[in-house]
């Protein structure tokens, strides 16, 4: 069996707890599914075990929402969805599959990866059935990391670029929850407020701390410190930890202090909490980019990289179920986005590495660029251009009508944190590059760019554009850069049944009562992000898993079982000491 790490500063998952080793203590609550985690993932596993006639109670470390209510909203269907032909675009499940199939590389069998495309049309329709809007208003100017207001509908991916394109033509499947601005707190409103009208019980400031098994290690609750509600200290915890969040883009440090302190407070005012589940319970506490251990342990490469997510993207549903023997994969996979674009003229530009080589297509999305750089080249790389092309982005930033958080780090990145040379050797020797590499890397694709052939990272003939009209810039897009961050979040997790999101052990099979979904589990955002695929996969497994663990039932029990003899209960009394609880701390 796993033994379980920490999850917070000061907040420990504890080895798994067995019921005979209560001592007679009641439970505090009952009920058919218990949810752990009531962001996206949690909301849509307990409307779907909801609308089975399971009563849910849905347990949070703060007040729901997690990182899907700090997210842009935005969810990837496709297949035919009534946006997609009320704006002129034919999709196709088929069509959907076989971009994705690019996209994902086998991260889930293709039998999940189908049904995935299939349901995508109805998930969104049930969705809006849940109260969230979507429209078909496209921006102009083909691709974008993230639509302006009054656009809804956009390629969120690599749809456009010819070398993930699939054999029909391409449709944008990123579907923007209809709001003002970010739009991912519109969008968890609505599942929050749909999971209050189908009668979920929220348990709220109460941080997981440790499962609890029957005598046949059937998973069966969980133990929770939970905050008196409305006292002091809730009122508090709950301030802190906004503020961490609505500051964590302009303090990080700072922020990460507050966390420390709401840890502190959960330590030392946390009351035990014990909540049975019949049928099951279901593990949606999102990824651990905020566990610096787990990230120290498993992606070193990207412990520089700003954070994306929420403070409960801390690993404790990762460290819940590795407490009872589960199965992890792919810890190591980590997305970091590096967008350019906007300004859209910015991929015409090249971006090289520290020796002034060429490493990739530059049109392509945010995290498909961001891979390579922080895990191939070291977290160090620049964005060149000339000086017609930086006025021209100049220009575009200023007038384009873009975000204000696509604008400003994309001027100070081209006004301050630059590097100029009268020729291409010269801004070479500047940045520290090898002699001649830039001026070849220039000279190869300006070749490709005025038609005489290919283009060796198979970039599109629409996003080339000759570099020649000095001085030429260095823009430093590196990970360290403290203007223009490069944010990141985790996508490994727990291993599952991809027929019914059973969380499964090291050997493969099913741990009774276990169920996981959204970014603590397994799913087909796990590979590569693309925008709106981690939502998507939320409503996908977050519906499987509640439809499952909804469908479970207690096996029956012995009554004349009801103890264990002395020796097991010997062999598990260390399991209940505070000290058994492993690693150290964030």
């Amino acid at each position: 069996m796993s033994r379980a790490r920490s999850a917070s500063s000061n907040s420990k998952i504890l080895e798994p707890l067995y019921e005979d080793q209560l001592g007679g203590r009641e439970w505090d609550d009952t009920c058919d599914v218990l949810v752990i985690g009531w962001g996206a993932a949690g909301a849509c596993a307990a409307l779907e075990a909801a609308s089975q006639g399971a009563h849910v109670i849905v347990a949070d470390r703060f007040t729901g929402g997690g990182a899907s209510a700090k997210s842009g909203g935005v969810v990837y269907a496709g297949g035919g969805t009534r946006h997609q032909q009320a704006a002129g675009f034919d999709d196709s499940p088929q069509a959907m599959f076989d971009y994705l199939k690019h996209e994902t590389q086998g991260v889930v069998s293709d039998a999940t990866l189908q049904k995935f495309c299939d349901d995508s049309v109805s998930n969104l329709g049930w969705l809006e059935g849940h109260g969230a809007s979507y429209a078909h208003s496209v921006p102009p100017g083909g691709k974008t990391s993230y639509p302006s207001d009054g656009y809804f509908l956009y390629y969120s991916g690599n749809e456009l670029v010819p070398s993930h394109a699939g054999a029909q033509p391409p449709a944008p499947r990123g579907h923007r929850t209809v709001g003002k601005g970010q739009c991912g707190a519109v969008f968890y409103a609505h599942l929050k407020a749909a999971c209050l009208r189908a009668g979920v019980q929220p348990l709220l400031q109460s941080a997981a701390r440790r499962l609890v098994l029957d005598d046949s290690s059937r998973v069966i609750g969980a133990q929770f410190w939970s905050l008196p509600q409305g006292s002091r200290e809730a009122r508090l915890h709950e301030r802190l930890a906004a503020r961490a969040e609505r500051l964590q883009n302009f303090a990080p440090a700072y922020c990460d202090r507050l966390r420390q302190k709401v840890s502190q407070l959960e330590r030392d005012h946390g009351q035990p909490v014990l909540i049975r589940a019949r049928r099951g319970v279901i593990l949606s506490t999102g990824g651990f980019i905020f566990n610096r251990d787990l990230i120290r342990e498993h992606a070193p490469d990207f412990r520089r990289n700003f954070k994306v997510g929420a403070t409960g993207c801390d690993g404790s549903g990762l460290l819940l179920g590795q407490s009872v023997g589960a199965k992890s994969e792919r810890l190591s996979r980590v997305s970091a986005w590096r967008f350019i674009n906007p300004p859209h003229c910015w991929p015409k530009g090249i971006v090289v590495n520290t020796h002034g080589q060429r490493f990739c297509n530059e049109e392509v999305y945010g995290a498909t660029l961001g891979q390579p750089l922080c895990e191939e080249q070291g977290g160090q790389a620049w964005l060149v251009l000339d000086a017609r092309l930086r006025k021209q982005a100049i220009r575009q930033a200023l007038f384009g009508g873009y975000w204000w958080f696509q604008t400003l780090p994309a001027l100070a990145l081209m006004l301050f944190k630059v590097r100029k040379g009268d020729n291409p050797d010269r801004l070479a020797a500047v940045c520290g590059m090898q002699a001649g590499e830039l001026n070849g890397a220039l000279c190869a694709y300006n070749a490709g760019a005025r038609g005489d052939g290919p283009d060796a990272f198979g970039k599109s003939e629409g996003s080339r554009q000759v570099l020649d009209n000095g001085p030429f810039y260095a823009c430093d897009i590196s990970v360290g850069n403290p203007i223009f961050p490069l944010g990141a979040l985790t996508l490994g997790g727990l291993k599952v049944d991809e027929s019914n999101g059973a969380v499964l052990n090291e050997q493969g099979q099913p741990i009774a009562g276990l169920f996981s979904a959204g970014r603590t589990a397994i799913g087909v955002a796990s590979h590569l992000y693309i925008s709106g695929l981690s939502l998507a996969d939320c409503v996908f497994s977050g519906r499987r898993a509640g439809l499952s663990a909804s469908c479970g039932s207690e096996p029956a029990r012995d009554a004349g079982a009801a103890v264990h003899q002395s020796d097991q209960v010997d062999a598990f009394a260390s399991r209940l000491a505070p000290t058994e609880a492993t690693g150290v701390t964030l």
